[in-house]
C-alpha cells in the first residue's frame, strides 16, 4: 500500500495543470474550476460504493456547476435596468438563440440541470448507438428546434471514453448547419484520449469538463438512471 503522499503525487500526475492542457489540447479546452467541493463530487461519484440515490444526488450537484460554467461561455450583452429605488444599473444579459442538445442517453441527465438554470429553453436530442457488428458508432435519431442554425447550441454528454458518440453527434449538428463555433460540449469526466479526438475533429468547438482523467467513470449512466 503506498502512503497518503504517494497518492497525493499519483493524482496531481493524473490530472494535468491548466496551462500544460491549454498548450497540448488548445484554448477552447476549459476545466470548471477546481476546489475540493469538485474533488469531493469527483470522487463519490467514483467510488463504486455509492448508493444509487447518493450518486444521482452528487451527480445532480456536479452537473449543476458544469452547466452553470458552459452557460458562462455563452455571449452576453450589456444592458440597463431600473432598480426598484428608480436607480439606473449597468448590467448584463444573455443574447438571444440558446438551446441544449442532449445526446440519449446518459446526456438526458443533464437536462434537467440546464432548464434549472435556463427557463424554458429548447432542448434537442440524438441518439448514437454503437453497431453491434462493427462497434462503430451511428446516430440513429435527432430532433432539433428548427432554428438550430441560427442559435448557440449547449451539448450535453457527460462521459467520455474514446470521442466517437460526441464525433457523430457534432457532425449530424454541422449537417443541420449549426457553426462549429457556435457549439459548446458539456461534460463531467472526459479521457485526453477522447478530448485529443474531438480537438482534432472540431479544432472550434468549446468543451467543458469537470475533469481530464486517463479512466472514465462508465458505470455513470446505469448508475444514475438505475439500470445497473
Amino acid at each position: 500500500m503506498g502512503s497518503a503522499d504517494d497518492l497525493s503525487v499519483m493524482m496531481k500526475a493524473e490530472s494535468p495543470r491548466r496551462q500544460e492542457i491549454k498548450e497540448e489540447f488548445g484554448v477552447n479546452v476549459k476545466l470548471l474550476p477546481s476546489n475540493d467541493q469538485v474533488k469531493e463530487l469527483q470522487t463519490i461519484l467514483r467510488d463504486r460504493n455509492t448508493t444509487r440515490s447518493d450518486f444521482k444526488f452528487y451527480a445532480d450537484r456536479l452537473i449543476r456547476l458544469v452547466i452553470e460554467e458552459s452557460l458562462n461561455q455563452l455571449p452576453f450583452t450589456k444592458c440597463f435596468v431600473t432598480t426598484p429605488t428608480n436607480e439606473i444599473y449597468q448590467g448584463l444579459k444573455y443574447q438571444r438563440g440558446n438551446c441544449g442538445v442532449s445526446i440519449v442517453r446518459s446526456g438526458e441527465a443533464m437536462e434537467q440541470g440546464l432548464r434549472d438554470c435556463c427557463r424554458s429553453i429548447r432542448i434537442g436530442k440524438i441518439l448514437v448507438e454503437s453497431d453491434a457488428d462493427t462497434h462503430e458508432a451511428r446516430v440513429v435519431y435527432a430532433r432539433f428546434p428548427e432554428d438550430i442554425a441560427q442559435r448557440k447550441v449547449l451539448l450535453m454528454y457527460p462521459i467520455m471514453s474514446t470521442g466517437n458518440t460526441v464525433i457523430k453527434a457534432v457532425a449530424v449538428l454541422k449537417e443541420h448547419n449549426v457553426l462549429e463555433e457556435n457549439i459548446i460540449l458539456s461534460n463531467l469526466f472526459c479521457t485526453p484520449v477522447a478530448c485529443r479526438s474531438i480537438t482534432a475533429a472540431f479544432p472550434q468547438m468549446k468543451i467543458l469538463t469537470s475533469e481530464l482523467h486517463f479512466i472514465a467513470p462508465n458505470h455513470f449512466g446505469q448508475k444514475y438512471f438505475g439500470t445497473d
